[in-house]
Order: C-alpha cells, then structure tokens, then sequence
C-alpha cells in the first residue's frame, strides 16, 4: 500500500511534502477536534455542579428566610411576656434636605 502511495506520488505533480503536509493537517485537526470536545464535556459537568450548587444555596437562603421570619413574628409574643408594653404609632423624622440654620454672628448654634 505504501508502495503504491510512492510510486503514485512520483507520477504525479503533487510531490510527497503534499501529501504529507496533508496528513498532518488532517491529524492536527482530528486531535484539535478531540480536544475542544474534551473541554465541552468537562464545562458540562462543571456547570451541571455548579447549578446543583446554586440549588442548594437557593434552598438554603429560603429555608433561613423563613426562619427569620418566624422570629419577627414571634417577636411581640415574647416581648411581651418579657413585661415590655408596646408604644403604639412610631414616630419618624425625614432629614433628607435639612440645611442647618446659620447664624447672624457667625457662629454655631
């Protein structure tokens, strides 16, 4: 077979560099191909972790949100045993645009 690829080189144009400089074209692109479907597949399992991950911190992050909220509201049941009494409405000040006063001697108040 080897024979007839020499023999069939030398009556042609094409010199053997061709045919060689082929070969390794096509060898360099099956490993080339091998290795980037190598690299897919190990991306795969590393978002499939990664995803099951999320999951479980999703889970847990809810898990803790509910608990939380089941202590705020268990929270006037136990001040309230506590003796603590509640002081109705709250009061609150908005300080966003407070400029302070200055005064007329150039000093501070």
């Amino acid at each position: 077979m080897f024979n007839r690829l020499m023999e069939w080189t030398r009556t042609r144009t094409a010199p053997m560099v061709h045919v060689v400089a082929a070969v390794i074209f096509l060898a360099a692109t099956l490993i080339g191909a091998l290795m980037l479907r190598t690299e897919m597949v190990q991306n795969s399992f590393e978002e499939a972790q990664v995803k099951q991950h999320i999951s479980v911190l999703t889970q847990d992050i809810e898990d803790d949100q509910a608990k939380l909220d089941q202590l705020v509201a268990s929270l006037p049941d136990k001040a309230s045993e506590m003796g603590m009494v509640s002081k109705g409405g709250a009061v609150t000040i908005d300080l966003q645009g407070y400029q302070q006063p200055k005064d007329t001697e150039g000093g501070t108040q």
